[in-house]
């Protein structure tokens, strides 16, 4: 599936709502005395959704990779600050009035983990793609793909109709250039 918009990405939908809930968490009075840990918590998490938009928004492959890597590493720094914040309040250094702050740690970590696998799959993908990015592409070029696609379907015809496999019609468009 192509993505025009970074907004329609599951992996960029999951980063924002991991923030959403980070936020929502770290509002709890027990981290009221713990503010870096606080804003770290938020930076870190945003920083997930936001360098996923910003490298799909760059226009070539290589910065989108990049931003990837950057989104990833943000989502290993999410999941660093909520394992510390579970190991304060093993021990009681992070007192939560509500007795759901390490139920709320639980849900997000393989979030996080869940969103870090999406950014490795999407990267290893991209990594193995001759694709320079839509920065990078001409008529010429456009032109090109398009002649290759076609000539991939006719291929593809010629080979069902050898086997005698049953061949649609309508799926050929007519075209000289073949």
């Amino acid at each position: 599936m192509t993505y025009q918009r970074f907004e329609d990405l599951p992996v960029w939908n999951a980063a924002q709502d991991l923030a959403v809930d980070v936020f929502a968490m770290v509002n709890d009075r027990a981290f009221n005395h713990k503010g870096d840990l606080r804003d770290q918590l938020q930076r870190a998490s945003l920083s997930i959704s936001n360098n996923i938009a910003e490298g799909f928004e760059r226009g070539s492959t290589a910065e989108l990779l990049c931003y990837l890597y950057i989104a990833r590493g943000s989502a290993g720094e999410t999941r660093s600050a909520l394992r510390f914040a579970a190991r304060l309040a093993d021990r009681g250094l992070l007192p939560s009035p509500t007795s759901n702050l390490k139920s709320q740690i639980s849900d997000l970590l393989p979030r996080s983990e869940s969103i870090s696998r999406q950014l490795r799959a999407w990267a290893d993908h991209l990594q193995n793609s001759d694709i320079k990015g839509p920065r990078h592409l001409t008529d010429a070029s456009r032109a090109a793909d398009a002649q290759v696609t076609r000539t991939r379907a006719f291929m593809d015809k010629l080979r069902r109709i050898q086997a005698r496999e049953p061949v649609d019609h309508a799926d050929a468009e007519p075209t000289s250039e073949i």
